[in-house]
């Protein structure tokens, strides 16, 4: 079984190991065992269920909650040689007939379909008649959290995937998702009954993505600094929390001259289609996006994810930044965040429609990533530890390890901002707050008396941006909270009250002068211009590009099907002069050798000789 597992891995996929438990995995649903995987995007859990797949009789199902994920995966799949096909509501009904009945004449090995199509009784009935004929290899549900009723992808449909193991018991189950703390985790386990399954969780850690967080002032400009300094011509995504924030960012991207595009829920289908197909089929697009969009995007290059708003939970932010370097090779994930991101996102939170207790999780949640965001020490091993796994030591890779935090004692600056907070009423936002301790007399201070209070003017030894690090990080310390019925005003909680007797030193980190802009606009940050070993002046790597673009044009796919980056650039630095030489890079196995090997022999002979123009 190993040796036959293997020869797939290198025959048809190209590659000449596994990585981490990927062979194990692969072992035990082969064997006919029940798996939950637990693995980091870009981690390789496509391959624990298409290689048992193949291995098994019959057609392996897979569930896939998005319709550009299946088409990715199905495209991906045809270009290694695989006969694969996919079910959702893009297809007419003559197309769904045609592939249910080369399902049932065994003429498939993987067959990808939305749960919804596969919890209608027609299609629970062809898979009895297809388990009765040619067999069916296993049941893949990819995306598993997506049962989590308290997850921020939570699917009803996904619940009722129980029938798979009453009507098809003897068929191996294997649920996969890339995020999961320990309460989803078990809930995965039980709402989907894999009580028997093995689990297999994998390291959490994603080393190739460099973590930043940055204190928000001018939040568009520090992103423009952000692009130019280090992803002049990359592809990105962009979060925003708003849909019309994410139209008015797209559009402001556009006129500084970046190919930047909209996606969100409430655009038309045709435009969020085509933006989305942009973004998987060109080079250098920028989506700007609400969390809407991302779930299942298999594109690998996509260099950086930036988020210009606080996302809601540790879960989402892990899932969102994982859609950056799933290639291998380095990321960044950038964050801008300040006091307002905490009052919008604890507002929407209070204000929605969930259960009281559904609420006090998603603030938990919350107030776990704002303990990221103002943490002074490794983000790695911070993110890693919420979800309850270790890091050996510092990352070096993240902006706290780089660029060590200097923190200073705010003890007696604290107690200023709790006692403003206190004499004020508990009722008032930090703009105001902050006009007391700084002595303004603004109307509002006058028509609330507040200039004869005794804080009024005592908190001049420090500047409004410091006093709004102050209280940024007093609220994610959870010294203040933030009362949605005073319309975002903060009051005292009970841990301030040490602080106001003097028992309690409070130390905060003093945040970073803000970066100026960069007058090179390709200038890229030193590890990526490394990764790419000046790659990009390289003509071998433009020719590599341009023919990859070529081919993929022709065919109507992404051009990381054709080509991983990865494989590109192992190719630009090995230089392969023959067929069997260029059939030993990783990620051409022997379809892709067949159908590709010739064409890029000739580009790299072509630039070796000065022919390719």
């Amino acid at each position: 079984m190993q040796h036959t597992a293997q020869k797939i891995l290198r025959d048809t996929f190209g590659y000449s190991r596994f990585r981490g438990a990927q062979q194990a995995i692969v072992d035990h649903v082969v064997s006919g065992g029940d798996a939950l995987v637990l693995m980091p995007t870009g981690g390789g859990k496509s391959l624990c269920y298409q290689i048992p797949a193949l291995l098994r009789d019959g057609v392996g199902i897979v569930i896939s909650p998005l319709i550009a994920l299946m088409q990715d995966q199905v495209e991906a799949l045809k270009q290694l040689g695989v006969s694969a096909a996919f079910l959702n509501s893009s297809l007419d009904v003559e197309a769904a007939r045609e592939i249910s009945q080369r399902l049932i004449r065994g003429e498939l090995k993987l067959l990808y379909v939305a749960p919804e199509r596969l919890m209608t009784e027609g299609f629970l009935n062809l898979l009895e008649r297809l388990q009765q004929g040619k067999g069916i290899a296993l049941f893949a549900i990819d995306e598993a959290h997506c049962v989590s009723q308290w997850g921020h992808d939570f699917r009803p449909e996904y619940r009722a995937l129980t029938v798979l193991r009453e009507r098809f018991p003897n068929v191996p189950r294997i649920a996969l998702t890339a995020t999961a703390d320990a309460p989803t985790r078990r809930e995965i386990i039980e709402r989907l009954s894999l009580e028997q399954a093995q689990e297999f969780v994998s390291s959490f850690d994603r080393p190739n993505i460099r973590y930043r967080i940055t204190q928000k002032n001018n939040a568009r400009q520090q992103l423009q600094t952000f692009l130019e300094t280090e992803h002049h011509d990359d592809a990105g995504i962009v979060y925003c929390l708003s849909r019309k924030k994410v139209e008015e960012t797209a559009a402001w991207l556009k006129d500084q001259g970046w190919d930047a595009l909209p996606y969100h829920a409430g655009l038309d289908a045709n435009t969020r289609n085509k933006n989305q197909s942009r973004f998987l089929r060109e080079e250098g697009v920028i989506m700007v996006a609400t969390v809407a969009f991302g779930m299942g995007i298999d594109k690998p290059n996509v260099r950086f994810v930036a988020h210009l708003d606080l996302p809601k939970s540790m879960e989402g932010y892990y899932q969102e930044t994982g859609r950056a370097g799933r290639d291998g090779l380095p990321a960044n994930a950038w964050m801008a965040y300040g006091l307002g991101d905490v009052v919008s996102m604890r507002q929407m939170l209070l204000t929605g429609d969930a259960p009281e207790e559904r609420k006090r999780v998603e603030l938990q949640k919350l107030d776990a990533l704002l303990g990221f965001c103002e943490s002074t020490t490794c983000r790695h091993q911070t993110l890693l530890r919420y979800f309850g796994e270790e890091h050996p030591g510092d990352c070096k890779e993240c902006d706290n390890c780089l660029s060590p935090v200097d923190t200073w004692d705010a003890t007696q600056a604290a107690q200023m901002a709790l006692s403003c907070v206190y004499r004020t009423g508990q009722r008032f936002g930090v703009a105001h707050l902050i006009d007391v301790l700084l002595g303004k007399l603004t109307p509002k201070i006058e028509q609330f008396n507040h200039q004869q209070l005794s804080t009024f003017g005592i908190g001049k030894a420090l500047a409004q941006t410091q006093w709004s690090s102050v209280y940024r990080q007093l609220v994610a310390a959870g010294f203040i909270s933030v009362d949605m019925e005073a319309y975002g005003g903060l009051k005292l909680t009970e841990t301030s009250r040490p602080v106001l007797r003097g028992e309690q030193e409070i130390w905060l980190r003093r945040d970073a002068e803000p970066v100026k802009r960069s007058s090179s606009k390709a200038e890229r940050s030193s590890r990526l211009r490394e990764a790419f070993a000046g790659a990009n002046e390289d003509p071998l790597w433009q020719a590599l590009k341009a023919k990859r673009m070529e081919l993929a044009r022709e065919q109507g796919v992404p051009p990381y099907v054709i080509f991983h980056d990865s494989t590109l650039l192992e190719m630009l630095n090995r230089k392969p002069q023959t067929l069997t030489e260029m059939g030993q890079i990783s990620g051409i196995g022997q379809s892709k050798l067949t159908k590709y090997g010739d064409d890029f022999l000739k580009v790299l002979e072509d630039v070796a000789s000065g022919k390719w123009t």
